[in-house]
């Protein structure tokens, strides 16, 4: 079966390799995790054809006997042979119990190098974190970036591909589908879902109220973007006539973003420069999984779409992200990375001068000299910079790679 590159997350983990760290990669059930190992097989084996790999999925049968550190132990002996380059690579791992008991022993013996997926943010918390801590690196694998989406689908940059990207999200199978029979691609999208819920929710993190836990999820897909607080949980559960606490809903969302399903994106006082202990709001690790749950009228707010896709890009291009908050507003994205800040307001249409002065001004509120940009859909043919805040089509942006 063909294996489309993603390079950047092969480069990333090789970049680690013989550092004498456990390589951990994150992300939500189908996004490409187990892909990205198959590559980096064939890129160690082309490299070097006498090196010895291990490799254990745990979501083929093949492997169902391995259930415990215990079996992991039996499984490895003798699978590692002197003299060659030995590694391990597990995908799913968090489907074996104990299994940081056996990898933080063959890390300290320095056996093999070890790379594993897991869909679930707990194995970092709890198993990872408390057994391995300053022993593994994790890098993220995300659903595709718009332009893997080009790349997968064979399709130029436009602003019909576009539309299909905002509709559609980045989940890598989708390729083989193709997307002209959308009731096939939906009912992918669903069932990936529905996969997602029962291994990584229901079975991981024991939770027994499905219905209620869709319903939030419906919610917070309505929602995206906006504040996420008790009082507004308490408010929609009102509405729903749902008898549920609202701090048990915010475990629900916890759950969610163990999944991968959500993201959590904290507040930021920029005047205060200090993070906000209230008031999140969550972005979607992919946008058709968004899209499925917002139901049939999945796009008509555009805006969400748009300010979910500008979180992805940032997140892929490795910031870190808050929401900033300022006396009299509020700017979408404060981004960090290596030292650096970068602002960013997003609007769907900047029509006239009000709306220029209202997205244009929270920014120029900010007292400080670091990069402020405006992404929008404004169809552009040339620079519309306002008073040295840089203004970019959501297009153009999503095919940055340096902001």
């Amino acid at each position: 079966m063909k294996i489309i590159s993603r390079q950047n997350y092969v480069d990333h983990i090789l970049k680690y390799m013989g550092k004498g760290l456990i390589i951990a990669l994150t992300g939500q059930r189908r996004v490409g995790k187990s892909y990205v190992v198959r590559q980096l097989v064939q890129e160690l084996l082309a490299n070097n054809p006498q090196a010895n790999i291990v490799y254990i999925n745990k979501e083929k049968t093949k492997f169902n006997d391995i259930q415990n550190a215990g079996d992991l132990s039996r499984y490895l002996e003798g699978k590692f042979i002197d003299g060659r380059d030995n590694y391990l690579l597990i995908d799913e791992v968090q489907d074996i119990d104990g299994f940081e008991n056996v990898l933080r022993s063959l890390n300290a013996d320095e056996e093999c190098q070890i790379v594993v997926t897991g869909s679930n943010a707990k194995m970092l918390s709890s198993e990872l974190s408390t057994y391995l801590g300053g022993r593994y690196i994790e890098i993220h694998v995300q659903s595709l970036s718009y332009r893997e989406f080009l790349t997968f689908h064979n399709l130029e940059d436009s602003d019909e591909s576009l539309q299909l990207y905002l509709g559609f999200g980045g989940l890598p199978h989708l390729y083989r589908l193709g997307l002209d029979n959308e009731d096939m691609v939906w009912e992918y999208i669903q069932n990936i879902y529905n996969t997602i819920v029962l291994k990584d929710v229901v079975q991981r993190e024991g939770l027994r109220n499905v219905t209620m836990f869709e319903n939030l999820m419906s919610f917070v897909s309505d929602n995206t973007g906006q504040l996420v607080s008790a009082t507004s949980l308490s408010k929609y559960l009102k509405s729903q006539q749902i008898n549920l606490q609202p701090l048990t809903a915010i475990n629900y969302l916890k759950s969610a973003s163990n999944a991968y399903i959500v993201n959590k994106v904290p507040r930021y006082d920029i005047h205060g420069k200090r993070l906000l202990e209230t008031n999140d709001k969550y972005y979607f690790e992919d946008l058709g999984v968004r899209n499925l749950l917002a139901g049939p009228d999945r796009t008509a707010d555009i805006e969400k779409v748009m300010e979910n896709a500008v979180y992805l890009h940032l997140k892929n291009l490795g910031y870190k992200i808050s929401i900033g908050t300022l006396p009299n507003g509020e700017v979408d994205f404060v981004a960090e990375k290596g030292g650096r800040t970068i602002y960013l307001q997003v609007a769907y249409l900047i029509a006239d001068e009000s709306t220029m002065e209202r997205e244009f001004g929270n920014l120029l509120a900010i007292q400080d000299n670091y990069p402020k940009h405006v992404v929008s859909m404004n169809p552009m043919t040339r620079s519309q910079d306002y008073e040295g805040i840089r203004h970019l089509t959501l297009r153009r942006f999503l095919m940055t790679d340096s902001l």
